[in-house]
């Protein structure tokens, strides 16, 4: 595969086998994620990977906290809600789901359950919760960085076989994740990428957003 391939097949991935990854094949998806470039190379980021046990404690503590009405407990500021073109994106990703999936508008039921599915990881066999250094924790660039990093980390996987979904449900308690998956004090928790081997018979997994034409995003200045 070449990367527009690799780039344009790509698509979020929420439903999964029950399969482990090889640890080797693992190590080789971070070895391809962490040649993403970084401001002056300060390569800011740290993955952390998770199965078994720990990552099914970790679901059921952030599952358990979420349900009972915690607050969330972040460690990066979040924004208070999407408006205009961001939020009608929003829920066009969210009506493309529900219909795929057939979970009617008044189905509470089947809504929170997707919410759960959501806290829960998506049952992924494997999590990697990525991180920042802390002296970093306020740097914009460091940010950037390390999406950068996380996106080298799902299109590595990709082209492997492998799917993913960049999930920040996931560590929406992140107090859980950190004692859980042991990440020392001088980093801070940016988000965690599910990642497994994709399950074919969960329709929502053929869902992929849309993406808005070019003049809407870019501009081209000093062009004949």
């Amino acid at each position: 595969m070449d990367y527009e391939e690799i780039a344009q097949d790509r698509r979020s991935i929420r439903g999964y086998k029950t399969d482990p990854i090889p640890r080797e094949i693992l190590e080789e998806t971070i070895h391809i994620a962490k040649h993403a470039p970084s401001s002056m190379n300060t390569q800011p980021w740290h993955f952390h990977v998770l199965t078994g046990e720990p990552l099914e404690r970790i679901r059921k503590g952030n599952t358990e906290k979420m349900m009972a009405g915690s607050s969330v407990d972040r460690e990066i500021k979040l924004n208070h809600g999407y408006e205009g073109p961001h939020r009608e994106r929003q829920i066009e990703i969210a009506v493309q789901l529900f219909e795929a999936m057939g979970i009617a508008r008044d189905d509470k039921e089947r809504r929170l359950d997707w919410v759960m599915r959501g806290f829960r990881q998506f049952d992924a066999p494997v999590s990697i919760v990525i991180t920042v250094d802390k002296a970093l924790a306020d740097d914009t660039i460091a940010h950037f960085d390390c999406g950068a990093a996380t996106y080298g980390l799902v299109l590595a996987a990709w082209s492997k076989g492998i799917g993913s979904v960049i999930n920040g449900q996931g560590i929406m308690q992140s107090s859980v994740v950190r004692e859980n998956a042991n990440i020392p004090e001088d980093q801070v928790i940016m988000t965690c990428v599910a990642m497994g081997y994709p399950d074919e018979t969960f329709v929502a997994n053929d869902v992929k957003s849309r993406r808005s034409p070019n003049d809407k995003v870019a501009s081209f200045i000093g062009f004949d």
